[in-house]
């Protein structure tokens, strides 16, 4: 029968227990470390963040929305008359003056059914005054009893038909002085001038369907947008209190916003969509804003004197909602619920949960839990600062 070392085999039965008790702490220090944000059972590195103060400063209460800027007014040019067009007296794109001449047609049939028109006006003429000094001669032999009665009748018909002929004579030359007049054609506003739709020697016809060129105002213009109807009392409130200031901008533009006013609001909320449209008035003398762009407005209502704010990157979305990282006197981190009232720009607005000279992180969240230890970047070099020091 073979033997068995009983003494060893007890021994080795002996150090299992303490071999696993062993291994258990150590992956309860690992565990440990990993919470405590990388510091480890005996104290290692911080989190770099970047830190923020909690501070109370007035904020404007505003509107922002998507605009479209829209000219301040736009006429379709087209010829009142018919004829070949003649001359064009301006390259398209160019910024042209009220009265400025455009086109001109031309002007030969006009000038002959003008002149025919005044012909006709002084041969009637003519003959009224014969007929106004027949019926006074018929009435003085009337008068004598030479003439009757039926003849001084008839003069005094002939006079009145004449002389009705000589005001449809004067209305006619003045019908032909103003077509006369159509064959040159002028700008009815100051503004950019589109694409030139028809190009000299063309016929162009009376009212066509397609217009000569299309100016568009755009000094100023308008920017047209929509609110909600929820800050519908709220915009109305603040209206009835003097005039609304409203910026607008392109998108990825660094410049300062165009600044303007508030110039119409719509009779009628558009139910599909549940906003109401809006528009304003932007002097635009830089030509900066152009008809048909998207812009980026903001309509300022009022100012909060006393906001809480912070910067937007300290907010943080949770399952429970919004939250920050509140930095402690011994700089660990503590998560802290927060109520957020609204958006301004780069800075957040909390209504609740923080108070004025608290400091939240800005960056570095990933890394953070509740207990936390941390070290302060610099914002200049993105050094650690001696807050580290501070902590251990």
């Amino acid at each position: 029968m073979r033997r068995t070392n009983a003494p060893l085999v007890a021994a080795l039965f002996a150090c299992i227990p303490l071999f696993s008790t062993g291994c258990a702490s150590e992956d309860a220090a690992a565990t440990a470390g990993a919470r405590n944000g990388g510091r480890g059972a005996g104290g290692g590195a911080a989190v770099p963040v970047t830190v923020a103060q909690v501070v109370r400063k007035s904020v404007p209460i505003e509107i922002t929305v998507i605009g479209a800027a829209e000219p301040f007014s736009s006429v379709a040019i087209r010829s009142q008359i018919t004829g070949q067009l003649n001359t064009v007296t301006f390259t398209e794109g160019d910024d042209v003056k009220a009265g400025q001449v455009l086109f001109t047609i031309d002007r030969r049939p006009l000038e002959a059914a003008a002149d025919q028109a005044q012909a006709n006006l002084d041969r009637d003429v003519a003959q009224a005054a014969n007929a106004a000094a027949q019926f006074k001669r018929y009435q003085d032999l009337a008068d004598r009893g030479i003439a009757t009665k039926e003849q001084v009748d008839t003069a005094r018909t002939s006079m009145t038909a004449l002389n009705a002929t000589v005001n449809a004579d004067r209305a006619a030359l003045d019908n032909a002085q103003v077509q006369l007049q159509y064959a040159t054609v002028t700008a009815t506003i100051s503004g950019r001038t589109g694409a030139l739709q028809v190009h000299e020697g063309n016929l162009v016809r009376a009212n066509d369907q397609t217009p000569l060129v299309v100016i568009n105002q755009i000094a100023p213009i308008s920017v047209a947008f929509a609110i909600p109807e929820a800050r519908l009392p709220e915009l109305k409130k603040y209206m009835s209190q003097g005039a609304l200031r409203v910026t607008a901008s392109p998108p990825k533009d660094d410049a300062p916003a165009a600044v303007g006013r508030i110039s119409f609001v719509d009779n009628q909320v558009d139910q599909t969509t549940g906003t109401i449209r809006l528009k304003g008035t932007f002097p635009n003398e830089d030509r900066r804003l152009w008809p048909g762009q998207f812009l980026n407005v903001v309509v300022t209502l009022t100012s909060d004197p006393n906001a809480i704010v912070v910067p937007t990157a300290a907010v943080q979305a949770g399952q429970q909602g919004p939250y920050v990282f509140i930095v402690k006197d011994d700089k660990t981190v503590d998560m802290r619920p927060v109520v957020v009232s609204r958006t301004s720009a780069s800075e957040t607005v909390i209504a609740s949960g923080l108070k004025p000279g608290e400091t939240v992180v800005t960056d570095g969240h990933l890394r953070l839990v509740p207990g936390s230890h941390i070290s302060v970047k610099t914002a200049a070099r993105g050094e650690d600062t001696a807050a580290q020091k501070g902590a251990s």
